[in-house]
């Protein structure tokens, strides 16, 4: 059998079997990154050998799209010559990705092996705020002058531009640094050589400033048809750029974090499986105390009611369908609210509109669940005479109106939390969906019980 005729993986067990170095690196220097990232998650044991054949560019390229855990791993057992190579070939946006994840011990000794302007420009980002466009951002761009020709500028790419994060877009500033605008590569490639750049500019530009939250760059992305963006300091100062790429991974991080939370643990910081089990242990048991005392008040409140429920056991029939429709209600109001306030269709000025069409959406749910209730309890009692008793009708009644109260309740306080959190500086993903629900079900027995006290009242009660 040829070797062309194997699989990828068979390929290279073949090849590493034969330990000849350089048929490892040329093999490997011709497949693609994704493939060899693929070798890497198929043999744990041969990853440092891996990264080790591949030359620095490649190395960096595999590398930085790496998961952490593996990229942690292989930073420890690489020797310090190609750990430093690796580094130092690394974009700086990704270096400072990497070691910010880092304990700051081994930070500061993976730093000692940069090369000094390497170290410069690493300091820099890794003193921006954390979650901040400055710590997206790279300082491998093209900036051009405004006195150029298309000529000169073309002959400046030829002798940079293989440095640089990208070529699609080109940078114009001053003297001072500011920038002016910026233009993309098919408006030189089309003009002619003798044209000036200042005849080129529009300044119809869009920049990010370096202090900016990571997530305001994703919907600035999302709502502009842009590969990259300018990062600029409070005198207009181009510092940097941040490309499409870094931001679709902040923002599948943001996601994966949201979603965690929205189910009612904290964000985990490694894949599921690579984190250690007490680690798993605590991020779990924090939140789950916290709904359990919660859920306890609900025992409180049905406490409260005792007396009433003893008189009348068939009430307490009714309890789990009440809470869980308030509960299930909350919990669509919030996952939806949440989801629209990571998308950027709700700010929180949208607060009354939100208000408005969930108090409509309450009203038609609760009276749809609340009619089927009803009708329900109707329904069986035509069935099965007697089986609520001889006061079935309130007791339909009841249940119906308390329906109604509950899933309004449960829809207001799914929409309004996330907007609340996210006004007070908190993130609106921890007003989860079994946030929601605990906090529903100990108002929705009030109210339930409420009612039935209401209608009941000189009959069962």
């Amino acid at each position: 059998m040829e070797l062309n005729d194997l699989t990828l993986q068979e390929q290279f067990e073949d090849v590493i079997a034969r330990d000849d170095k350089r048929e490892i690196q040329d093999f490997l220097n011709n497949q693609n990154i994704s493939d060899v990232c693929e070798l890497i998650d198929d043999n744990e044991e041969h990853e440092v050998q891996i990264i080790g054949h591949l030359s620095s560019n490649r190395a960096a390229s595999t590398f930085k799209i790496l998961d952490f855990p593996v990229q942690k791993r292989i930073i420890q057992d690489l020797p310090p010559i190609k750990t430093a190579e690796l580094l130092n070939a690394l974009p700086a946006d990704d270096r400072t990705a990497f070691l910010e994840e880092l304990p700051v011990e081994a930070v500061r000794e993976l730093i000692k092996m940069l090369d000094p302007e390497e170290r410069r420009i690493t300091l820099a980002l890794l003193g921006y705020p954390e979650g901040s466009v400055g710590r997206l951002m790279t300082p491998d761009y093209l900036a051009v002058n405004l006195q150029w020709t298309v000529q000169e500028v073309l002959n400046y790419i030829r002798k940079y531009g293989k440095d640089v994060e990208t070529l699609d877009v080109l940078y114009v500033v001053n003297e001072q640094g500011k920038l002016i605008d910026d233009l993309r590569i098919r408006d030189f490639l089309l003009s002619p050589p003798e044209r000036k750049v200042a005849e080129l500019i529009d300044g119809r530009f869009i920049t990010l400033h370096v202090q900016d939250d990571q997530e305001l760059a994703n919907q600035v992305f999302k709502m502009n048809n842009r590969v990259a963006l300018p990062v600029v300091d409070d005198n207009d100062i181009l510092l940097g750029i941040v490309t499409i790429d870094d931001v679709l991974w902040v923002a599948n991080e943001e996601f994966s974090e949201d979603m965690q939370k929205m189910g009612g643990t904290e964000a985990l910081d490694e894949p599921y499986l690579e984190m250690p089990i007490l680690k798993l242990f605590k991020k779990r048991v924090v939140w789950l105390i916290v709904l359990f005392i919660g859920e306890m008040l609900t025992a409180t409140a049905m406490g409260y009611y005792e007396h009433e429920i003893a008189k009348a056991v068939v009430l307490a029939l009714f309890v789990p369908l009440i809470i869980s429709s308030g509960g299930n209600s909350g919990s669509q109001a919030s996952t939806l609210i949440i989801q629209a306030m990571a998308v950027g269709e709700i700010t929180l000025a949208d607060w009354w509109r939100v208000m408005r069409r969930e108090i409509i959406s309450g009203l038609l749910l609760g009276s749809v669940l609340g009619c089927i209730g009803f009708f329900r309890i109707i329904m069986w009692n035509a069935l099965f005479p007697n089986l609520y008793g001889p006061y079935y009708s309130m007791i339909a009644l009841a249940v119906g109106i308390s329906l109604l109260g509950v899933v309004l309740l449960g829809t207001l306080t799914g929409s309004m939390l996330p907007i609340l959190l996210k006004k007070l500086g908190a993130d609106p993903a921890v007003s989860s969906a079994p946030f929601v629900a605990t906090l529903v079900d100990v108002t929705g027995l009030v109210i339930y019980f409420s009612c039935a006290y209401a209608f009941l009242k000189g009959h069962l009660l």
